[in-house]
């Protein structure tokens, strides 16, 4: 059977967020997504809120639909997208808020340098928005975005991430605020993308965005926002009935975004 890769690629992430701010987009940036532009049009959006669960593949919501009900329900948009090679952290989320492939952005294998390509950050600050990074130590989203005139919450575990996440919503003082979780792909990575603590936390992810959704219809109430379920890459099984990723294969590579206004 060939290979089905999604026909959407990641490079657009990054202009449609922009666009969605009615910003110009990173410099290197390709083009923006169409149904994304569709969403956000005419909305008068001045915030969003990128929440980055590691490893979630298309073929994960294929397979456990249900367990994605909380995140649909908060969604008005379901987006199949590919995703970039290498298939591993650094690289996708490097493509994920700069827009350019591996080649352009510089990073193109597992490695963490500080990258100096115009990102979505680097847009916002230029227009005198605030934007912050949450995550986790020395993990690709707490390295490779330093060195910027922004916030960076850098704590121990993902739940004391989607902890100060939560505080920032009440203190709705960012314009963009970037939340990454690793609990998933670490999982996932030994006892299998279906092992029974790799779904826990699958559902852990799929909770969070919940209670990230609930917590700005409370608390953004005077802004529109738009909302994001946004992983890197995914993730398939190999020997041993371990995890990993990285392949140019469908497994890796297709990737689900879910987006929301609120």
């Amino acid at each position: 059977m060939q290979d089905i890769f999604c026909p959407l690629k990641l490079t657009g992430v990054a202009a449609s967020l922009c666009d969605a701010l009615g910003l110009e987009k990173p410099e290197k940036a390709e083009e923006q997504i169409d149904i994304l532009k569709k969403l956000t049009e005419g909305k008068n959006i001045d915030r969003v809120f990128m929440y980055n669960p590691d490893a979630v593949a298309l073929w994960l919501f294929e397979k456990y639909t249900d367990i994605f009900t909380p995140v649909m329900l908060n969604s008005d948009i379901t987006l199949p997208l590919q995703t970039v090679m290498p298939s591993v952290t650094p690289v996708c989320f490097a493509t994920m808020y700069t827009g350019a492939e591996p080649e352009i952005h510089g990073i193109q294998s597992y490695t963490k340098p500080v990258i100096k390509t115009d990102t979505v950050f680097d847009v916002l600050i230029r227009n005198g928005k605030k934007p912050c990074i949450v995550s986790t130590g020395n993990d690709s989203m707490s390295k490779i975005f330093l060195e910027r005139e922004m916030d960076y919450f850098i704590v121990e575990t993902p739940d004391e991430a989607n902890e100060k996440a939560l505080e920032l919503i009440k203190e709705d003082k960012y314009d963009l605020i970037c939340v990454y979780n690793a609990n998933y792909d670490s999982r996932m990575h030994r006892v299998g993308p279906e092992g029974d603590e790799a779904i826990d936390a699958l559902r852990h992810n799929v909770k969070a965005y919940e209670t990230f959704a609930k917590a700005i219809r409370e608390n953004w109430k005077n802004h529109k926002t738009l909302l994001g379920f946004a992983p890197d890459h995914g993730c398939h099984e190999i020997d041993g009935g371990a995890g990993s990723h990285g392949l140019m294969m469908p497994e890796d590579m297709n990737i689900i975004h879910f987006y929301k206004v609120i």
